[in-house]
């Protein structure tokens, strides 16, 4: 195959002795592989972003490194997203195990989901992505830092940022590709009149990215259905706190200045 083509690579190490990434770097530039970004990934593991020219220079490398014993080869594939940010990040996003479309964050860890998310954002499609969190964990704040490193414009549809925003109506440039549409559920669907909700129901409909806060209280107070979200991010401040949202039936809470 013609062309230069990226894979990920990703190894264990069983035994990290002197000069054995050396080893490693040395024989990719034998086979004339290029090495892109290089970092450790998860407890005694190295990731790699390299590129080739030829399908079968990566398929002798395999081959070789299933012969070192100080290592074992864990992954060879094209690079998928998550890929490209463990190298970066040095850790893999937490995926759970049983919704493969869900990824945990922590608060610790905004610059991941803010990379994360950008990735998600640079295509201009129909992509529905729902976002879980208690409030001031940053949901908000990271939306826009993902839009403005996606090089996106965003608009709010509705939102408590800085106070209560309910739109009913777009201006003609918001309707422009490379928008990124932001919609607060807990606002749109509980407190908002039926002028915006038919707003909402519009954007919806729209061959563009759009963003809901609070996605459970969207689809319990809608028609829509969780299966509609094509992504679904889950931000935390620790790894133990649990989202949930029982305040908000009792009229102010919390969730009104998020």
């Amino acid at each position: 195959m013609e062309g230069k083509k990226e894979w990920y690579l990703e190894y264990e190490i069983h035994q990290n002795r002197p000069g054995l990434l050396g080893d490693i770097s040395s024989l990719l530039g034998i086979l004339s592989i290029n090495i892109i970004t290089i970092n450790g990934v998860e407890d005694r593991r190295r990731g790699l972003l390299i590129r080739s020219k030829h399908d079968d220079q990566v398929i002798r490398l395999r081959a070789i490194l299933d012969t070192m014993d100080n290592i074992t080869v864990r992954k060879v594939r094209e690079p998928r997203l998550r890929d490209r940010l463990a190298v970066m990040h040095g850790r893999y996003i937490e995926r759970d195990a049983d919704d493969k479309k869900t990824f945990r964050f922590v608060r610790d860890e905004l610059g991941l989901l803010v990379d994360f998310m950008a990735e998600l954002f640079k295509k201009d499609r129909h992509y529905l992505v729902g976002i879980r969190g208690m409030p001031r964990v940053g949901k908000t704040e990271s939306l826009v830092a993902a839009s403005v490193c996606a090089n996106k414009r965003w608009s709010f549809i509705s939102s408590t940022l800085l106070r209560q925003t309910v739109r009913n109506q777009l201006a003609e440039d918001e309707l422009e590709k490379g928008h990124i549409y932001i919609i607060d559920g807990i606002v749109s669907m509980m407190r908002a009149p039926e002028k915006h909700q038919q707003l909402v129901h519009d954007i919806m409909k729209q061959p563009a990215v759009k963003v809901v806060e609070h996605p459970d209280i969207f689809v319990r107070e809608s028609r829509y259905t969780m299966d509609d979200f094509d992504c679904m991010i889950e931000l935390r401040n620790n790894e133990t706190e649990e989202i949930t949202y029982e305040v908000i039936e009792s009229g102010f809470s919390s969730f009104d200045i998020s």
